[in-house]
């Protein structure tokens, strides 16, 4: 199959994902919430100085995350919630996964460190900051440990980036591993609060790395977790 025929038989598909993501409606964070804020974690993916702000995978996309994702930490905790997460990639010099993306956010490094607007929240001694070696938040971290440790928690709301990779990992880790355990959890995924890199062609064949659609796959990705039960929002916002 040719580009063209691709093109012309993905169209009606892509038609319906642009129109199902652009209807997105927002959810009450009060909803969300339902008067059980000790259920509730916010865990945020990646939103650190080398994906933001300075490092060879920085991005403005990115970076424009911090201040909603800042507003929703403020927002949860005036509502009484208390679980706040942070994974953040902490790599060792000679991370093999630098085979496939260049070096970035070593261990000890300014790329590896938290944002300064959410070190600057006032109740930041509350968040539990875990450190990941790959693109999986669970997978060989600390994080496994804290939901054995905090069964009671049964609602996340996910973000950070990327989309397509590490906050994808997470939310469908999270509700896979809900579901091998029989257990009924919820995944909320904002998606004012997650986004993906862009890098086009043109410029990927200059420097020698692989393309990457930010657009597309970031609606792509939207519409898989979805498939997969993780509920896909415009926004979650305390209303009053």
């Amino acid at each position: 199959m040719n580009t063209e025929q691709l093109i012309i038989n993905s169209k009606p598909f892509l038609n319906y994902v642009v129109a199902w993501k652009e209807g997105l409606s927002s959810l009450p964070l009060a909803e969300v919430i339902n008067g059980q804020a000790d259920k509730v974690a916010v865990i945020s993916v990646d939103i650190i100085n080398g994906f933001c702000y300075e490092g060879p995978l920085a991005s403005p996309r990115v970076a424009n995350l911090v201040e909603p994702i800042a507003t929703l930490f403020e927002q949860s905790h005036q509502m009484g919630v208390h679980h706040f997460i942070l994974t953040q990639d902490n790599h060792p010099e000679d991370a093999v996964e630098f085979s496939n993306f260049p070096p970035h956010c070593v261990r000890e490094s300014s790329e590896s460190d938290t944002v300064t607007r959410f070190k600057e929240l006032p109740f930041f001694n509350q968040f539990q900051v875990i450190s990941k070696r790959s693109l999986n938040s669970i997978i060989g971290t600390d994080l496994e440990g804290w939901l054995e440790a905090h069964p009671e928690v049964n609602t996340f709301i996910t973000v950070g980036d990327c989309t397509d990779l590490c906050t994808y990992q997470l939310a469908m880790h999270l509700k896979l591993r809900a579901n091998v355990r029989n257990e009924k959890i919820r995944v909320v995924l904002p998606v004012n609060c997650v986004e993906t890199y862009d890098l086009p062609v043109e410029i990927a064949k200059q420097i020698g790395a692989l393309p990457h659609d930010g657009d597309l796959l970031h609606y792509i990705f939207l519409y898989h977790m979805m498939m997969n039960g993780i509920e896909v929002v415009a926004e979650v916002k305390n209303e009053g």
